[in-house]
């Protein structure tokens, strides 16, 4: 056991996401958005959506079945990008962050799209170029660095630094 179990969310874990969300965010680089910027509003879109036309899944505390890490992604609405979810978030609480609770969430996202998404053959997601850690990851994951976009994103130190785009393949190409 690894002292966490993995769910698909519902509409019910708004609250606990919301925690969660915030928690996340109040580390420097911990999400793209800052503490004020993890509305109600802001949660609950990603979720209906990912409830809609993708996938989000949760992972708990069994003792206590709190929320300590999350993962979504979804469809991007044109019906030319059908075969995409993309708009990847992945957080995990700072205080079980390094007990492989990311790696179970993306393993189980990628293993979800492969049992039940016979429609999607494409997850995209972007990492920020500082963040080599998690990009190693995403690599051994399955997913493949597409690119580069130069001065893309504030950098906690001010400047600015690049975003990785990286996609994984249900049949690599």
């Amino acid at each position: 056991m690894n002292g966490f179990i993995i769910s698909a969310a519902t509409n019910n874990d708004r609250d606990e996401l919301s925690l969660l969300y915030h928690a996340v965010a109040a580390v420097e680089g911990g999400l793209a958005r800052t503490g004020d910027e993890v509305t109600e509003e802001y949660i609950g879109n990603f979720l209906k959506k990912s409830l809609e036309s993708g996938v989000v899944l949760v992972a708990r505390q069994p003792e206590m079945q709190q929320i300590i890490g999350e993962i979504h992604a979804y469809a991007l609405g044109p019906k030319v990008f059908a075969h995409v979810l993309g708009e990847l978030t992945i957080a995990v609480h700072p205080a079980h962050q390094g007990r492989g609770i990311g790696k179970a969430l993306f393993t189980e996202l990628l293993a979800e799209v492969s049992r039940h998404r016979p429609d999607i053959s494409r997850v995209e997601l972007i990492a920020r170029e500082s963040n080599q850690k998690a990009i190693a990851l995403y690599q051994k994951l399955g997913f493949r660095i597409e690119g580069r976009l130069v001065g893309r994103i504030r950098s906690v130190g001010g400047g600015f630094e690049a975003d990785i785009p990286m996609a994984w393949h249900r049949n690599p190409v």
